[in-house]
């Protein structure tokens, strides 16, 4: 089955580059490009892409704007952001706003393919060198306030203490063969564990998980 891709850059050079890498790879079809937010966004009603790769710094209608916009949609399109610092200051945000992961501009075409391909798998995807460094300083740093003690026992009080400790190691950046491997169970006893995660806390994806764990104090910043 063909992934779908949407690039959203406003340098020519890097669509250009981005579509030549991904479309030489048999599995992986640019279907369109967007040069702001705003045509992202437009882009993505109309051309329905499994993958959005979204730049942060666009005119008209920035990424995380942007980001925020594609999700709350009724389409199944997941975000994957660029950037070109590994702490751009602007990526929790965009996780924030519903992105699946992010990726720095200078990955190689595999880390590319591979990070669109996680990502339409419904996987999170953050780059592995800054993952937890991140999450951690951007929880400190975001300028929204974190979950109320009251929301925070609504929400993950429904969890089991299993599905709590799945959802703290999801957010520590382990993978569920890692988390497999710590708790010593079946990976796809852990799979289970994570949908039934998400589904009691009404989030999107493995990167919103772990959002949620850092606001509502579940995993200590550090």
């Amino acid at each position: 089955m063909t992934i779908k891709v949407l690039i959203a850059d406003d340098q020519m050079m890097v669509r250009e580059g981005f579509s030549v890498l991904l479309n030489a790879m048999p599995d992986i079809e640019v279907i369109g490009e967007a040069v702001n937010g705003r045509e992202a966004v437009d882009r993505v009603r109309e051309l329905a892409p499994d993958v959005v790769l979204m730049d942060i710094r666009m005119p008209e209608l920035n990424g995380i704007e942007a980001t925020r916009e594609v999700v709350a949609s009724e389409g199944t399109s997941k975000v994957l952001v660029l950037t070109t610092f590994d702490l751009d200051e602007y990526v929790y945000q965009a996780l924030r706003a519903g992105a699946s992961g992010f990726l720095l501009k200078d990955a190689s075409a595999r880390q590319l393919a591979d990070g669109v391909r996680v990502v339409a798998s419904g996987e999170a995807l953050l780059a592995p060198t800054v993952t937890r460094r991140l999450i951690t300083e951007f929880s400190k740093l975001a300028d929204t306030p974190r979950l109320s003690a009251s929301v925070q026992a609504q929400q993950y009080g429904e969890l089991t203490e299993r599905e709590t400790e799945v959802l703290v190691l999801i957010a520590q950046g382990l993978s569920n063969a890692e988390i497999a491997s710590r708790l010593v169970v079946a990976e796809s006893t852990i799979k289970t564990h994570v949908s039934r995660v998400l589904v009691k806390l009404g989030l999107r994806d493995r990167t919103q998980a772990a959002v949620f764990a850092y606001e509502a104090r579940l995993v200590t910043p550090g």
